[in-house]
């Protein structure tokens, strides 16, 4: 009973903060409001027993993202450009967007409705994700590790291109 008011409780922090991200003038309480958000994700998270998704989403995007994205709204300038215009003259179609994105996703899961798949409590886990990681995604995860380090490469060199002229 108690894991349901909580659920409730963060789901009601995303959903607000999320709307301060869009609806607010200031683009630092705009960022502000973010960090709220990523914060009840990752608390959802917490309450599934996904460890290693609350541990990312608190780490990366609350701990990285959020504080970099606050650095280079800070360092931006004035206080007068840190305030926008919230709403332009394309508001209508955004509805209408919004509005054929929610029917589809509507339409798209009451086709599951009823498909509960139940998995074992260890999925989600640190340790299921590691052995995974390591044994069947272990090509897929060494791939990838390469490419992020050839984009590291790539950007140092373009970096350092644009020093040299």
């Amino acid at each position: 009973m108690i894991k349901t008011y909580v659920f409730y409780l963060l789901s009601l922090i995303t959903i607000f903060s999320s709307l301060g991200v869009v609806l607010c003038r200031n683009l630092f309480y705009s960022a502000l409001s973010l960090g709220v958000s990523l914060i009840g994700v990752g608390g959802i998270f917490a309450m599934i027993k996904a460890d290693f998704l609350f541990g990312a989403q608190i780490l990366i995007y609350v701990g990285g993202i959020l504080v970099l994205m606050l650095f280079v709204i800070l360092l931006a300038g004035r206080a007068k450009d840190l305030i926008m215009k919230q709403v332009n003259e394309q508001w209508p179609g955004a509805i209408l967007v919004c509005m054929a994105v929610l029917w589809s996703m509507w339409r798209i899961s009451s086709r599951f409705a009823g498909v509960l798949q139940r998995t074992h409590e260890e999925a989600g886990t640190t340790k299921e994700i590691a052995r995974l990681m390591l044994t069947d995604y272990a090509v897929p995860f060494e791939l990838t590790s390469i490419l992020i380090i050839a984009a590291l490469v790539g950007a140092v060199l373009f970096v350092k291109r644009g020093y040299n002229k």
